[in-house]
């Protein structure tokens, strides 16, 4: 009888999500919450108006800040992290972006139903998706970005760092830009 295979991965081999360039020098790191508003409408800046001008030029490392007052953000880092693990970066940027736009609708009573749900729609198995909620790698890589952002000063989300510079929790575009411009412009 052939046993299944258990990917079980250190916290360290947990990989950090990145979209954009990753081999820029010019880096911005996201301390996010996937039951944010601020963050969801951060998700909205990235995708609409930051990752078209500055993806070619800029990486952009998300990094996992669940807020003890959100009941379920915990379980969403961690099924970020599991679809990032198992299905690539892609679905992992698709799950916060879909999570994010349906916070009304997610509720700790319906989180493991709306988890399956997005499994199922992108080819992910959904009870390997609500086993990963309990896998302690996955938890430790949340928990240690959770951690660097304590020692960092981070206390509110979105917290995004251009090159180290804070834009804590709402900021416009313009101000955002201006930072990326900065930081970008020796870069050929």
């Amino acid at each position: 009888m052939l046993l299944p295979l258990l990917f079980v991965f250190a916290a360290a081999d947990v990989p950090r999500l990145m979209e954009g360039n990753a081999s820029s020098p010019v880096k911005v790191v996201i301390f996010e919450d996937l039951q944010c508003g601020d963050c969801a409408d951060f998700r909205v800046m990235l995708d609409k108006q930051i990752l078209p001008k500055y993806a070619g030029k800029v990486s952009f490392e998300h990094r996992d800040f669940p807020l003890p007052k959100h009941n379920w953000a915990r379980k969403a880092a961690i099924a970020a992290r599991h679809f990032q693990v198992t299905a690539g970066a892609e679905v992992a940027v698709k799950y916060r972006r879909e999570t994010m736009a349906s916070l009304k609708e997610i509720t700790p009573e319906n989180f493991n139903e709306k988890l399956t749900a997005f499994a199922k729609k992108n080819g992910a198995d959904p009870a390997k998706a609500i086993a990963a909620l309990s896998d302690a790698s996955l938890e430790a890589a949340v928990d240690k970005d959770y951690k660097d952002g304590v020692a960092r000063g981070v206390g509110r989300t979105p917290t995004v760092l251009v090159d180290g510079e804070p834009f804590i929790e709402r900021f416009t575009f313009e101000e955002i830009a201006a930072a990326l411009d900065r930081a970008t412009k020796d870069l050929k």
